[in-house]
């Protein structure tokens, strides 16, 4: 049997290792559009055992069932955590996603697609306004601002164009041929 004193120092010191690893995923996982507090509960999950429950979350967080919920939708959204089954529990269970990669992508795909198609769209309206005053207008000033912008919209343009195509290495997989997973 093991001193117990040693034990619980030992113990003290995990806690302390976890809670650090946990701390820095909670300051960053805004990047993936999530608070916080579902940063703490992704930590929790992430270094548990055995799959949780969200009455295991809770208990463990300190925090309402309903907030767990909410946290773990967050997080099934986002591709980090899933439901998984195992014979003879009831309740949902969920863990981390092992594939960290597959949270990244699936985050950036989304956020990068959308951003980058509400984009286009504003360049391409914003063209055609451009080159409709270009057809319209007589003064000068006014033709060569419009010249101006649309030499500035086409570089944006090609940007957006070279951004999808980047998007889409992501969404095909074909981003680890480039730039293989590391294990």
């Amino acid at each position: 049997m093991p001193n117990n004193a040693i034990y619980k120092e030992e113990q003290q010191k995990l806690h302390d290792a976890r809670e650090r690893f946990i701390t820095e995923i909670a300051k960053n996982i805004h990047l993936y559009n999530i608070n916080s507090s579902v940063g703490r509960l992704y930590g929790t999950v992430f270094f548990a055992e055995k799959p949780m429950t969200l009455d295991d979350m809770s208990s463990s967080l300190g925090m309402s069932k309903t907030s767990m919920s909410t946290g773990i939708r967050a997080l099934t959204d986002a591709n980090m955590v899933e439901r998984v089954w195992e014979k003879g529990i009831r309740k949902d269970l969920y863990k981390t996603e092992d594939d960290w990669y597959k949270s990244f992508s699936n985050v950036f795909i989304t956020r990068w697609r959308n951003s980058t198609e509400l984009n286009m769209r504003a360049i391409k309206e914003t063209k055609e306004n451009m080159e409709e005053l270009l057809d319209k207008s007589e003064n000068n000033d006014i033709i060569n601002s419009a010249e101006l912008d649309l030499e500035k919209l086409n570089g944006a343009e090609a940007y957006y164009e070279w951004l999808t195509d980047v998007i889409s290495l992501f969404e095909t997989d074909e981003i680890f041929k480039i730039i293989p997973k590391r294990s």
